[in-house]
């Protein structure tokens, strides 16, 4: 609920100021290599495996700017597809993990040297759909809501723009399982970099 709560008053703050200013929009897309959680399975008090096989992803969606009046800076929503995905492994047997989600990363930022530029802010993501099972256990467990934060840089040449992001869930979403004996910990918060491509329409 609280999370809920940060999101509608950052959307709400968002689309205020942005419709006081001037607003570009356009589409973008990109991959993610992503350290997607961690994983720990134990058994009387050992752990078996800790952590998960890094792999890339891809997402596409949308995005809208507009420039904060007086302070000279920039706010940048998003609405953002993501796919991930990322493999554990236990007992020599790889068990694959991938999840679509929402992403919508709310950005402040601020242009350097004409086509250069630097944002930081916080990106709300919404778990559609995940296949994460393990012994006939899921992860229907997990909070769907999250909340996380990105950071980057990026270039604009015309209408084309390029950035990398650094992605960090803050929120713990973990799911805790039982069987035989074994207990089984997961948390998917993602920890990600984001190549991106962007145009403006």
């Amino acid at each position: 609920m609280v999370n809920k709560i940060i999101l509608i008053i950052f959307l709400t703050v968002g689309f205020a100021q942005l419709s006081n200013a001037q607003i570009h929009y356009g589409i973008k897309g990109g991959v993610n290599y992503n350290n997607n959680g961690d994983a720990t399975f134990s058994s009387a008090g050992n752990d078996l495996i800790n952590g998960a096989k890094s792999k890339s992803g891809f997402h596409a969606g949308v995005w809208f700017r507009g420039k904060i009046p007086i302070i000279g800076l920039y706010l940048r929503p998003e609405i953002i597809y993501t796919k991930v995905k990322s493999e554990y492994v236990y007992n020599n047997v790889s068990t694959a993990y991938d999840f679509r989600k929402i992403d919508m990363p709310v950005l402040l930022g601020k242009k350097i040297f004409g086509v250069g530029n630097v944002f930081i802010g916080p990106s709300f993501q919404y778990i559609l759909d995940d296949n994460f099972s393990f012994s006939g256990l899921t992860t229907n467990e997990f909070d769907k809501f999250s909340v996380g934060m990105q950071m980057g840089f990026g270039v604009e040449l015309g209408k084309i723009g390029l950035d990398v992001r650094w992605e960090r869930g803050l929120s713990s979403t973990e799911a805790n399982f039982v069987d035989n004996n074994t207990n089984i910990n997961i948390d998917n918060r993602t920890n990600q970099i984001i190549f991106g491509l962007s145009l403006r329409i």
